[in-house]
């Protein structure tokens, strides 16, 4: 599906306005002249600025790293999907939780929803390209809007599209043609003066994209039906929400972060962890507690409360009773106890 895009939204969810990762590990190598840098980008993205023949073109460039580098892009999620390429040299490179060493010619594929880094902790010596261009989705089940400049045919860009959607496979050996284009945008994005090769960008993407169409196809990928189901937004969200249990949440504004309606919302929370969105979010919020009370003795009930999203210490205090059998401060120095008589 193809529309006309004037702007480019930052996205909004859970309350936050997400902007693009500042990559600042990179911008510092580059001023010490660790390693060569040039990107054309918009957002808070590094680089020289993209102009509006572009729109939905987050960064596109390129590192060379041709000395040990002290650096690495921890854990990070993009807007919008990111095709890494690599040249020449290794690459330490993971995605969700995978672990592996890119090797000359290797083109990674990254979804929105995908957590990535480069580097373990360090990144190799090596060529490295990037492009990423947003699609107006951040959750698996959302459906894609690419840019109107892209010109492939609505047959062609409905089965790429297809394709990347309905499977997770994240790395591909290339060909002489992937790297030659590559090595052209290289050029482009060298060459470029406040915008003057947006054209030429717009070609070498679009030329790009029938290269990765042709690769997917000739890789036998079976697609998953599944992978698009809103329930795996909803996964997403609630695997999300444990790092964000001491926000004030609501139902709806967690519905509104996954992606999908109240009612839908609610019934995959159901299907996924046996409880009603509310309760799931309470009982994180106990086990974060248990957690800390034992941790960390010198903190108060009323700060473990605030701390794990509580409202009151009084209903924090109501709710453990009625869970643990205990208090807060009986379950504490219990375990405290416990800890101590087995040192």
């Amino acid at each position: 599906m193809k529309i006309n895009t004037h702007k480019i939204q930052p996205y909004k969810a859970d309350g936050i306005t997400y902007q693009a990762d500042t990559c600042i590990p990179l911008i510092d190598a580059a001023k010490r002249n660790k390693v060569k840098f040039k990107a054309l980008a918009r957002h808070t993205y590094p680089g020289d600025r993209l102009d509006e023949h572009t729109l939905g073109l987050n960064s596109i460039g390129y590192w060379d790293a041709n000395e040990p580098q002290d650096w690495g892009l921890d854990w990070h999620r993009n807007e919008g999907i990111e095709f890494h390429f690599l040249e020449s040299g290794t690459m330490p490179y993971s995605q969700e939780n995978k672990e592996t060493i890119l090797t000359p010619n290797q083109l990674t594929i990254t979804r929105p929803w995908e957590a990535h880094k480069v580097g373990n902790p360090n990144i190799g010596m090596g060529k490295f390209y990037w492009v990423i261009i947003d699609l107006g989705v951040r959750r698996p089940h959302q459906n894609w809007v690419w840019p109107d400049w892209i010109t492939l045919t609505d047959k062609d860009l409905d089965r790429l599209t297809a394709i990347l959607r309905k499977n997770e496979k994240s790395i591909l050996k290339t060909n002489l043609r992937v790297r030659d284009c590559f090595a052209r945008i290289q050029k482009i994005v060298d060459t470029d003066i406040n915008g003057s090769n947006a054209s030429k960008i717009r070609l070498q993407i679009n030329y790009l994209l029938i290269l990765l169409l042709d690769l997917l196809d000739t890789n036998d990928i079976v697609l998953n039906e599944s992978l698009t189901d809103s329930s795996r937004s909803v996964a997403f969200f609630l695997k999300e929400l444990e790092k964000k249990l001491s926000e004030n949440w609501t139902i709806d504004r967690m519905a509104q972060s996954s992606g999908v309606g109240l009612t839908r919302f609610t019934h995959h929370c159901k299907q996924l962890t046996n409880l009603t969105p509310m309760r799931y979010l309470t009982m994180k919020r106990l086990e974060m507690s248990k957690d800390i009370l034992i941790k960390d003795p010198t903190l108060s009930i009323a700060e473990v409360a605030y701390m794990c999203g509580f409202t009151t210490s009084q209903y924090y205090s109501t709710i453990f009773k009625k869970h643990e059998k205990c208090t807060p401060n009986a379950y504490r120095m219990k375990h405290n106890i416990e800890n101590f008589q087995f040192l």
